[in-house]
């Protein structure tokens, strides 16, 4: 795809959770590039911080030429404050701060490893996307809270259990 600002259609669950259906190929990219910079700010994106990023981006439905680009990229030097700025979604009823900063927590959070880099990193995201803290501090916990369901879910449904 040469023209990066032509629509990506997106997927259905994209379009029931947010209301977004389509998005420019530049804006999908570099969402997750910025995933990217934040998860690998302590120098690594982990095998399932990546592998959490394609999941995520295949249900959401972006191509797979774009999610091949992921694997690729070298977010070691990316720039995240440019990053930021290229992700545009027509959609006033969505916010992609707070969106952004959710998904860069799950994202960094998916190897168990939540590490201080990351953390530094999602609090830069959050100052240049003008997310105030005490919401920041609540993407935080909320994420917490759906893993700690997940678990719960897992041990009810006997998809889990102590050793």
């Amino acid at each position: 795809m040469s023209d990066i600002t032509q629509a990506v259609p997106l997927s259905e669950f994209l379009k029931k959770n947010l209301g977004i259906s389509e998005a420019p190929y530049e804006a999908v990219l570099n969402y997750g590039y910025a995933l990217l910079a934040i998860a690998g700010a302590d120098e690594e994106v982990s095998e399932a911080e990546l592998n959490w990023l394609l999941n995520h981006q295949r249900t959401v439905g972006a191509p797979e030429e774009i999610i091949e680009k992921y694997k690729t990229f070298d977010y070691k030097n990316a720039d995240l404050e440019n990053l930021l700025t290229k992700i545009t979604v027509d959609v006033h009823t969505w916010s992609k701060s707070r969106t952004l900063l959710y998904h860069a927590i799950q994202m960094s959070r998916a190897d168990n490893n939540y590490s201080s880099e990351e953390q530094k990193a999602v609090k830069k995201a959050a100052k240049l996307l003008k997310v105030e803290d005490d919401i920041a501090l609540a993407l935080n916990r909320l994420v917490e809270t759906e893993e700690a369901v997940t678990a719960l879910r897992k041990a009810l449904l006997k998809t889990e259990i102590l050793t």
